[in-house]
């Protein structure tokens, strides 16, 4: 019964610090919660009017939807690498941002990480929301398809929420951390198939002298089969390979295993660091 009214505590707690989180995300804000959907259309703007109008970028063909639409197929991609960028730029900067709380009085500080990744998931299951209402206009009858997109948001959440317990510990070691994922961000965002499509990736290609299968070993990146998840089933209208959904869930599972395992290692000295 105690560990249990501790874990109560925990959660009121998450919920408090949840809600302080998107209290404060767009204070003073005139138009507030509505730049949670004007952030990614703008995005999704600039993407289509440099393929569409400049490059002249085919529109991809959803199979068997048969959506034909190069904006809806581009945001399928967008919101759940931009739920990826905003949480882990969020979760490095969580601890340090809290200092005075952490130094002040003691409680389980994976619950910081945790409250900034939740005050994303807030915004983008609105994004979502919204995107659906958009396929349906255009004709994708997405409706039945929610309960899959709901497990993957989940999926990527446990794979967020371990990189963020990870970065979030080390960055109050070393504040380095949180210039590095910037960098690290923009690269793998070009490494993920989400302003392309995964058909533009070569089979094979020959690099530094060496002929190399670069369409698998781009395949591991783990954000690659959850963008084309995310599009299976929202853009395409069918389940994702189920090699594809097991390869992300073990990704989603180790990154909790291992970012609690670094955390708990890290966390004792916290206080002092800070």
């Amino acid at each position: 019964m105690a560990a249990l009214g501790t874990y109560a505590h925990v959660r009121d707690l998450a919920l408090n610090l949840t809600s302080r989180e998107l209290k404060g995300k767009y204070k003073r804000s005139v138009l507030g919660w509505c730049w949670s959907l004007l952030n990614p259309l703008a995005t999704a703007l600039i993407f289509t009017m440099v393929f569409k109008v400049f490059f002249q970028a085919p529109n991809p063909s959803g199979e068997p939807s048969g959506l034909s639409n190069f904006p809806l197929w581009l945001l399928c991609g967008l919101l759940p690498w931009n739920y990826l960028a905003n949480s882990l730029n969020g979760a490095t900067e969580s601890l340090v941002a809290n200092a005075n709380l952490i130094k002040k009085v003691y409680f389980p500080r994976q619950v910081l990480v945790v409250a900034n990744v939740a005050s994303w998931m807030v915004p983008f299951l609105i994004e979502f929301g919204v995107l659906a209402l958009l396929l349906l206009a255009f004709g994708n009858f997405v409706l039945p398809w929610l309960p899959v997109v709901l497990v993957l948001i989940l999926v990527q959440t446990s794979f967020v929420l371990g990189i963020g317990l990870i970065l979030g510990a080390v960055n109050v070691y070393f504040r380095d951390v949180k210039h590095l994922i910037a960098i690290v961000l923009q690269a793998l965002f070009y490494a993920t198939p989400i302003v392309y499509p995964l058909s533009l990736v070569p089979v094979r290609a020959v690099l530094f002298g060496l002929d190399l299968p670069v369409r698998s070993l781009y395949r591991l990146n783990p954000m690659v089969p959850m963008v084309e998840a995310f599009r299976d089933v929202l853009y395409d209208l069918r389940l994702p390979p189920f090699g594809d959904l097991v390869y992300v869930s073990a990704w989603g599972l180790g990154c909790m295993a291992l970012g609690q395992l670094v955390f708990r290692r890290l966390e004792p000295r916290f206080a002092e660091e800070l």
